[in-house]
Order: C-alpha cells, then structure tokens, then sequence
C-alpha cells in the first residue's frame, strides 16, 4: 500500500476522475467529436489516470478494512475494470469480440502469474537475498487458479456438445456457476475460516535498511467515505471511456500489424498495471505475502468473476462465446501452472524463480505479437 499517510486526499486522485466525467459529459451531449484524434489522446490520458485514482481509493478502504479483506476489494475492484471493458466491447458485435474475453483472461493469467510474481521476486530477492511467504496460503490460491483456468480455458477445446473453443450454453452456465462458486469460498477460506494462512509473518525489520517505511496509518471515517465516492466515480469513468475507445484501439491494433487477440492484452495489461505496482511495492518492503495475495487475487477474481459475467452476457445477447486458447498458449498455460507450482511450492523466493517466470512472460508477449 502507498506509504505516505492518508490523512488528506491528494489532488489528482478526484481531479482525474473529475475531468474524466466532465469530458464524457461534453461527448454525450454532441459538444466535442468523438473521434477527433486530440479527444481520443485525451480520453486515453485520463482512463489511465482513471485507473489509478480507482486503485488509489481501493486501497485507501483497503488500509481502512485491513487484510486481507483489502487485497480482496482490490481484485474486485479491479475485476469489475476488467469486465465492463471485455462486455463494452462484446457489445459492439465488432469481428474478433466473441474472444475478446477468452483473450483478455487468459492475457491476466499470464501477466500475474509470470509477469508480476517474476517482478516481484527478482526485486524483492534482489535486496533480501531470499523471501518466505506462508505456504498454505499460495498453495491453496494457485490450487483454485489452476482449476479456473483450465475449466475455462483448456476445457473448452475438448467438450463436443458445442462446435469450436466453445461450451454449450447448459455447460457455459455450469462452469460460469462452478468459477463463481470456487472464487466465493476462496473468498471465505481467505478471511475468515483460515485468514491467518493470508497474512505476513511479521519480518524482523531490519536496521539497516534506510528504506523500511513506517506503515501507513488508518484513514479517518470521513476519508474512507471519500474514497469510496471517488472510487465508483473512477470505475464508472474507466469503463465509458473504454467504450469509447475501444473502436480506435482495434483499428489501431490492425493497423499495427497485431493480432486480434493483441487487444486481450493490452486490456489485461491497463488494469493489472496498478495492482502489479503495489505488488512490487510490497515484495520490496519484505511483504512477499502480501505480493502473492494481491497478484493471486486478482487472477483468481479475473477468472472467477468474468467468466460467470461474460456467460450471461453471451446468452442474452445470443453471442457464442469463444473460450479454449490454441494449443500454443495451453503450452504456455500448462508450463505456467508447472513452474508456478515448484516456485510457490517450497515457501522460499529466490532471484532464479523470478528470473524463469519474466523468461515465460517474455515468451507469451512474443506469441502474442508474433503468433
């Protein structure tokens, strides 16, 4: 979490989400033209902002909360991100939006699971040569993740009662329902029936160390209450302005010679960013738990949540819904899952393991672009 104190609210976090309303204003009243490429860098400036000011406010409550409900408010936050930019675009019908969740799910997998776990532990391992983290806990997360991803991702591919990467609509409604119910008793286990399996062991602090910040304190009620306007203000924000963006960023996409698919990432990638700089955050302040809650959190609600969404979603719009990822990327999936498991599985973080996950990640940027 942010070190500095949350006694007042910074300027930018409710200037962004301010501007970002009022320049959706003007556009839905016809004042500004929509595709004017000066509007349309100005909207992408302000939903990135938009997504930091929303994280910023998630983890205000989340310090007010404590852990590890604020891990969780995160991910749904997060999640919720995620969502109204995967049905904003399933909405436009466009070629390729039939995948785009499927895409973008998998993309998030992906990044947590090799990108911000790498990240985290060649800079965490990089200033305390080897980190621990309760092995009950990221076991427990990773068991869950990997039996979302493959239900939803990989199943698809070898089910017969639908053609294709996809599930019959009976059996997308079952697996919507058994992601949700999976990511509710995740839930449940991590805060109240085995919480302490979440939490850091608190690390010696180290006199040495000039850089240990001294742990931010509550913010008031009054803050709180703040945040959590300012925090649905950002989501609402994020999500028109992804709508309308979403257009400019296929032809975009296209015009760069990317895959369709291209798009799942970059989505994946804008709202993971926040969540991934706090997870770095922590692993370089010695919280290595608290690292593995954020960024198995957000897979887990990634997957958990959007699956179960997007099913409706596909079966009012009588939309078919690609799921199973090609056989490269269940390479990719199957590898992740693998050395994810020998990494998580000892308890101990070194610089190696970090090193092995951003290789996986440098990988599936590569086929991503280059399939």
């Amino acid at each position: 979490m942010s070190g500095h104190s949350h006694a007042s609210i910074p300027t930018w976090t409710w200037v962004a989400p301010a501007l970002a309303a009022g320049l959706l204003a003007l556009k839905f009243a016809g004042i500004v033209p929509s595709d004017a490429t000066s509007v349309l860098v100005l909207a992408a400036a302000l939903l990135g902002l938009a997504v930091f000011a929303a994280v910023h406010h998630a983890e205000v409550l989340a310090l007010k909360l404590g852990e590890p409900f604020g891990s969780i408010l995160l991910a749904v936050a997060v999640t919720v991100i995620e969502v109204a930019l995967i049905v904003s675009i399933m909405l436009t019908g466009a070629e390729g939006s039939d995948a785009v969740a499927r895409d973008t799910v998998f993309a998030a997998v992906m990044i947590v699971l090799n990108g911000v776990v790498g990240l985290c532990l060649i800079m965490g391992g990089r200033r305390h040569f080897e980190q621990t983290f309760q092995l009950q806990g990221a076991s427990s997360a990773l068991a869950v993740l990997g039996t979302l991803a493959t239900l939803a991702l990989i199943l698809p591919n070898y089910t017969l009662a639908a053609s294709g990467p996809s599930f019959s609509d009976l059996q997308v409604v079952f697996v919507g329902i058994a992601a949700l119910v999976l990511w509710g008793v995740f839930v449940f286990v991590q805060t109240v029936k085995h919480r302490d399996y979440f939490l850091d062991t608190p690390a010696e602090a180290d006199p040495t160390d000039e850089d240990a910040e001294p742990s931010p304190e509550k913010p008031s009620d009054r803050i709180a209450l703040f945040s959590l306007g300012l925090l649905l203000v950002s989501l609402v924000a994020v999500v028109l302005l992804a709508k309308v963006l979403s257009y400019p960023l296929d032809k975009g996409i296209a015009a760069a010679g990317l895959p369709q698919a291209f798009v799942g990432v970059i989505i994946a990638a804008i709202v993971l960013l926040p969540e991934g700089m706090a997870a770095a955050k922590s692993a370089v302040r010695n919280q290595l738990q608290n690292s593995i809650n954020l960024a198995l959190g957000s897979a887990i609600a990634s997957i958990g949540l959007t699956i179960p969404t997007v099913a409706i979603v596909s079966l009012v719009l009588k939309q078919n819904l690609v799921l199973g990822v090609s056989p490269t990327n269940i390479t990719l999936l199957v590898l992740t899952l693998f050395v994810s498991t020998l990494t998580l599985g000892t308890g101990r973080t070194t610089v190696l393991q970090g090193a092995i996950h951003l290789v996986i990640f440098a990988v599936f940027l590569l086929v991503s672009a280059v399939p």
